[in-house]
């Protein structure tokens, strides 16, 4: 079994015991990159937490509903990040909707973006159909403005893009204004609600900024 590298941390290649599972070398490192996590997440500053969190997706589903409500649009959370985002926004859209997904990164488990990777795109038909994207961050935006070249490319009707949180950079992106966005905020790295840190935080109750250390 191959063990990449993680967290900073170098993980040694190991064989599986079949009877015991992984072996004492990977453990301790584990319980490194945990514990290295954790210190993360004490020494974050929350910037919104999980009642605001929760408002705003709220407001931004009445929003969608009023626009959309009569479009039996295709929702697609752009994977990983727009996962817990769609999933607490998909409930308060109350009108008929079918769901895909589509997962493009620029980053896979990294902190700067590279090179766009497509893993997985829609099953649906696109042709003719009003797309609803959801995302957690828009960062730099040439993830999501090349999601929408693409559903455009297979003849959607009109797309949609839904944001989580903005950031705003003193450079312009390469797409136009997003239609629905929760929070905006200025060029730190967050975490939580989707958003990773190396992988890590998605699954935090609120949004955070990571300190400088």
């Amino acid at each position: 079994m191959n063990v990449k590298e993680e967290v900073g941390l170098k993980l040694v290649v190991c064989p599986i015991d079949t009877k015991c599972g992984i072996t004492n070398n990977i453990m301790i490192n584990r319980k490194k990159s945990i514990e290295n996590h954790q210190k993360v997440l004490k020494d974050a500053q929350l910037l919104y937490n999980d009642v605001e969190v929760n408002k705003i997706i709220s407001d931004i589903g009445k929003a969608i509903t009023n626009e959309l409500k009569t479009s039996n649009p295709i929702v697609m959370p752009v994977m990983i990040g727009g996962l817990i985002f769609a999933g607490k926004l998909i409930q308060k859209l109350d009108f008929p909707l079918q769901i895909d997904y589509i997962h493009a990164t620029r980053y896979s488990g990294d902190t700067h973006g590279g090179k766009l990777n497509w893993l997985k795109k829609p099953d649906k038909p696109l042709s003719n159909e009003t797309i609803l994207l959801v995302d957690d961050i828009l960062d730099e935006g040439i993830t999501l403005s090349e999601i929408i070249k693409y559903c455009y490319s297979k003849g959607a009707k009109k797309v949609f893009s839904a944001v989580l949180v903005e950031k705003i950079l003193d450079h312009k992106k390469p797409i136009r204004d997003v239609d629905f966005v929760g929070f905006t905020i200025p060029n730190v790295y967050v975490f939580g609600y989707g958003m990773d840190y190396y992988e890590y935080h998605r699954n935090a109750a609120g949004i955070y900024a990571v300190r400088k250390s």
